[in-house]
């Protein structure tokens, strides 16, 4: 049998560690929500995200492949020179930003177009995101040191 004493001290504990899970749940979805996920052309031809799911797709924008839309969109490829990706982004594209120049873009998968919500470019050419070089040197493909 239990004395007051205990017994209010275990429905603390319960309570407590209710409570405690409770923010663990809220805090993963927040987390999960606002993680970007960083992901190759070749990926995500392969997968297929979701289209809520915040991705950023890096890579290299394909040669001639840059095209400005009458409602004031700009499209381009970005290839890891196995797959090409179409992005299309609305808004100011960053001054550094080139064809056959390093590119992330951060956005959603939709049904074959990566919409872009920001883009950003390399600032030299010696610096690449450590998830692209990555994914280059898996590929083969790096040529750095």
């Amino acid at each position: 049998m239990m004395t007051p004493k205990k017994r209010r001290r275990m429905i603390l504990l319960a309570t407590g560690g209710a409570l405690m899970i409770a923010a663990a749940v809220i805090v993963g979805f927040a987390f999960d929500r606002s993680f970007a996920f960083f992901i190759t052309p070749t990926e995500l031809n392969a997968e297929a995200p979701a289209p809520d799911r915040l991705l950023r797709l890096g890579g290299l924008v394909v040669e001639g492949s840059v095209a400005s839309g009458a409602d004031g969109s700009t499209s381009f490829d970005v290839t890891d020179s196995n797959e090409t990706v179409r992005v299309t982004y609305t808004g100011l594209l960053p001054d550094l930003f080139r064809e056959g120049q390093g590119v992330v873009a951060q956005g959603h998968w939709r049904g074959g177009t990566f919409v872009a919500v920001e883009v950003l470019a390399r600032h030299d050419e010696n610096y690449v995101p450590k998830e692209v070089e990555e994914a280059l040197k898996a590929q083969g493909h790096w040529q750095g040191d």
